[in-house]
């Protein structure tokens, strides 16, 4: 390992120049600690080494694990526990160096092979989305940071963050798959849901659904958050997830009980998913309502009568002429199919994506 040049520095080396390690790689070196070393395989990942971690060596990942201090291990979630098993098997790992993945679905456990070289493992994961470029590094100050580690070492963890601008939150390791599960379930289908809004509004021949959309879609979140954080502060909504909470913000016909319009919103829901091939929006439609119906009874926002009355409602429908059926019928929904964006270029090898990563 390299020495640090001054006191409390770490020897900072990055293996995975994704849009997620390239960017961490830099703020850490922003607070101090020298980058000795990065790894970076695509054409991509060596452009955003470049851009974001200049002059630093791009050498194998052996050799960056070899200069390190500090290894961040910013990798694709199915990569990660191949990759450190298969360092410690060629005898990489070395006494007393720090070890962090950037894994929102893992905590230490998928670091078990290098412990026995006596490694400090720990599990830092930024509740972010990431572009990889420099606009990143501003978003990082007051990001909230699921950090995992055993007792002993969780002061390290939360240093880092801290050194980076985050905001550590510790995060159990048995909770750490259901933590992921619900950044993944409110980020990623966040952007579903403004698909099909935007898909529907289209329909409707408005020329800019995302400018329709925004304002709307802003004040919504933003009203949902407070009141989450509120119901978090006075103990509300717990474990079973009922209660006030997020839902108190909730607006629109499930909120009034309007079970008319409602009746009328699945009707012309499932005729645009007749006429386009999009079946997953009136089926996401159902599903959410009946979930607001269902939290909004709980908290106390609908009397039992008017719950029931929309439920009725929202009760699957018979099929409608010409709508496809079956779960088969999802199979490349989009705005009119498949489309000319159902092919995807590779993944990079290097990009972890999972900040929600996915989130």
């Amino acid at each position: 390992m390299s020495g640090a040049s001054r006191p409390g520095r770490l020897g900072v080396g990055v293996v995975g120049a994704g849009r997620v390690g390239a960017v961490l790689g830099s703020a850490l070196r922003a607070a101090g600690h020298p980058v000795v070393a990065v790894s970076a395989i695509s054409a991509e990942s060596r452009e955003r080494a470049e851009q974001l971690l200049p002059g630093v060596p791009v050498v194998d990942v052996p050799e960056v694990v070899r200069r390190s201090e500090l290894v961040l291990l910013a990798v694709p979630d199915d990569a990660l526990e191949g990759l450190v098993t298969g360092l410690a098997d060629v005898g990489a790992w070395q006494m007393g160096q720090i070890v962090a993945h950037t894994s929102g679905r893992y905590g230490v456990g998928v670091l078990a092979a290098a412990r026995p070289a006596g490694v400090i493992p720990l599990a830092l994961h930024p509740a972010m989305t990431f572009t990889g470029t420099s606009l990143d590094l501003a978003r990082l100050v007051g990001c909230t940071f699921a950090v995992t580690a055993p007792g002993p070492v969780l002061p390290i963890g939360q240093a880092l963050v801290v050194e980076v601008g985050g905001e550590p939150v510790v995060v159990a390791e048995e909770a750490r798959p259901l933590y992921h599960a619900a950044l993944a379930h409110g980020a990623n289908h966040l952007v579903v849901l403004v698909a099909q809004a935007a898909q529907a509004l289209a329909a409707a021949g408005v020329d800019d659904p995302g400018r329709v959309l925004g304002p709307l879609l802003s004040a919504a979140l933003d009203g949902s958050l407070r009141a989450a954080s509120a119901g978090a502060a006075a103990g509300a909504g717990g474990p079973s997830g009922g209660g006030p909470g997020a839902i108190t913000a909730l607006t629109g016909p499930v909120r009034r009980g309007d079970a008319g319009t409602v009746r009328d919103h699945v009707e012309v829901l499932g005729a645009l998913g007749a006429g386009t091939g999009a079946v997953d929006v009136p089926l996401s439609y159902r599903t959410l309502a009946r979930a607001a119906t269902s939290r909004g009874l709980a908290a106390g926002l609908l009397d039992a009568g008017a719950a029931q009355t929309l439920l009725d409602v929202l009760t699957e429908p018979p099929p409608v002429a010409g709508m496809p059926g079956g779960p088969a019928a999802l199979d490349g929904v989009g705005p009119t199919g498949p489309g000319p964006g159902a092919a995807q270029d590779a993944p990079d090898p290097d990009d972890d994506r999972t900040q929600e990563d996915d989130a």
